[in-house]
């Protein structure tokens, strides 16, 4: 038995949607490894639980795993916004959701965050997130992390995805790689900004914990 199995087994089942999703995605997606996963999907629902958040924003929602276990802390009338730039994804995204009733929390947006973000008339920036995963474009989390900061309260949480990028952040053979060099740049830019609290964890491949404190 592997660390990772015993944790798993260990750890709260997914439920049969969640499950469900699980073997639909690997079946029938390609890198199905991009899917958050049992362990990764109980941890973001228990941090979604502590903070309670009225409000959610996922940057990245492949298949729609992640949301539907992020929803799961959602306050009573709260709501969920993802945003995913692979159109093909979108009609496997919308029969995953409604698989579930807080798939009637999720409102689904698919196009470029940087650019949905920015738009003017977007009712986006009328919000403000408690709660925000980043998962998208490993070279861009530069740039989304300053796009979100404006919607996120002072005491709010921003999660990144992926920040250890299995093991390929310190290895040299993966010094020319963008997607690693992006993970790289933002790490350090987090560590370095003293407008966060934040905190790398081990899980799956790197997930960071940020909180905002100014």
């Amino acid at each position: 038995m592997t660390i990772e199995e015993y944790i798993s087994i260990h750890s709260t089942p997914e439920n049969e949607v969640l499950a469900s999703i699980t073997r639909d995605t690997h079946v029938h997606i390609l890198n199905p490894h991009m899917l958050s996963g049992h362990v990764q999907g109980r941890a973001l629902s228990m941090f979604s639980h502590m903070i309670h958040p009225s409000r959610i924003l996922e940057l990245g929602t492949f298949t729609g795993y992640s949301a539907l276990c992020l929803a799961e802390g959602l306050s009573e009338n709260g709501h969920l916004i993802t945003i995913e730039h692979n159109d093909e994804l979108e009609g496997v995204i919308r029969r995953n959701l409604a698989r579930s009733p807080l798939g009637e929390k999720i409102e689904l947006i698919i196009g470029d965050a940087k650019e949905i973000l920015t738009c003017p008339s977007s009712l986006i920036r009328q919000e403000q997130f408690e709660l925000v995963f980043i998962d998208a474009d490993k070279r861009e989390y530069c740039e989304y992390i300053e796009l979100v900061y404006p919607f996120v309260p002072v005491g709010g949480f921003i999660l990144a995805d992926n920040t250890l990028w299995d093991g390929h952040i310190i290895d040299p053979a993966y010094d020319k790689d963008k997607q690693t060099l992006g993970l790289r740049a933002f790490n350090e830019k987090v560590r370095d900004d003293h407008r966060f609290e934040k905190v790398i964890l081990p899980l799956r491949d790197g997930l960071t914990l940020i909180r905002k404190i100014r």
